[in-house]
């Protein structure tokens, strides 16, 4: 038996470092990843080399988590068993690729069927609504409008608009610099209006802050001139749509899908969409598409051959 965990661990750790070398993965996803595979080697007596489709099966079928407050079992979601069962097929694929093992187990394995729920989309009107809520009068109001103007203007994710940095803000050029998921940079246009709206706040707001120095490339920063949290962007668009009594589900993400959407409405090309939202795969991109029957169909009409 020790043997047999023996045999686990050392796959794992390298499974491990392929994730994060060859796939570049977050570190978030590797630990899920990690996390996963665990499980499956602490649920079974067999080598990696022994596993076969019915022990696969088996282990999905009592595949319980336990609540971290209560100690009470409680069945996972058919989400949480797609992700756990992407993890067990990435890592089969890796014994694969590595020639360790000959079968893959999980060429039959089903994932349980999950609906795909995509997010609230705010409207230009909304959105300007939300602005029209910020109390320009405190010192961090020009910087609040700001940051919902970047989010919307540029489609940032949370991490990668409280790690923007002045140095990477090349206005002239009209563009930006955002280093995204696995550390990835990428170059993001940037239009007049968030231009405008960080100008502004760079001038009458931030220069008059006592900046640590820790931070003085950082853009957004707090009243103790530090970097801004997460968890205060979040603040801050929750306070706005109360305000603004915007019946909907919204977050600083709202802000990145709808970037996406208005682009795709307006006829952007896909592919060039996917480029500034830093999606490896267009599928990915997709999701983030609420495009409508009428839409599409208007594309048809004005673009193809035998359309009108």
């Amino acid at each position: 038996m020790n043997n047999i965990n023996s045999k686990w661990s050392n796959f794992i750790t390298d499974f491990k470092f392929y994730l994060k070398l060859e796939r570049s993965l977050s570190e978030n996803s590797i630990d899920a990843y990690i996390r996963d595979i665990t499980k499956l080697s602490k649920f079974t007596n067999k080598s990696p080399f022994e596993i076969d489709l019915n022990e696969l099966e088996n282990f999905l079928t009592n595949l319980e988590a336990t609540n971290s407050t209560t100690d009470e079992s409680i069945l996972l979601s058919a989400r949480s068993q797609a992700r756990i069962i992407s993890g067990i097929k990435a890592f089969f694929n890796f014994l694969i690729q590595e020639e360790l093992i000959e079968e893959n187990p999980t060429t039959l394995l089903e994932s349980p069927k999950i609906g795909r729920k995509l997010p609230d989309v705010l409207s230009v009107q909304e959105i300007d609504l939300l602005q029209s809520k910020i109390d320009l009068s405190k010192d961090e109001g020009h910087r609040n409008k700001a940051i919902i103007e970047t989010l919307y203007s540029c489609g940032l994710r949370v991490s990668e608009l409280t790690n923007l940095k002045i140095s990477d803000l090349y206005f002239k050029e009209g563009f930006i610099i955002v280093k995204g998921k696995g550390s990835k940079q990428r170059i993001i246009p940037i239009g007049e209006r968030a231009i405008d709206e960080i100008s502004f706040y760079t001038k009458h707001y931030r220069s008059k802050l006592k900046i640590n120095s820790e931070f003085a490339d950082i853009l957004f920063l707090n009243r103790r001139g530090k970097q801004l949290s997460r968890v205060m962007i979040f603040t801050i668009v929750k306070n706005l749509t109360i305000a603004a009594e915007i019946n909907k589900k919204i977050s600083p993400h709202t802000f990145r899908h709808s970037f996406a959407t208005h682009l795709i409405e307006g006829g952007a090309d896909l592919r060039a969409v996917q480029e500034m939202l830093g999606h490896e795969s267009i599928i990915t991109t997709e999701i983030y598409t609420h495009i409508d029957r009428e839409y599409l169909k208007q594309v048809v009409n004005d673009f193809h051959p035998r359309g009108k």
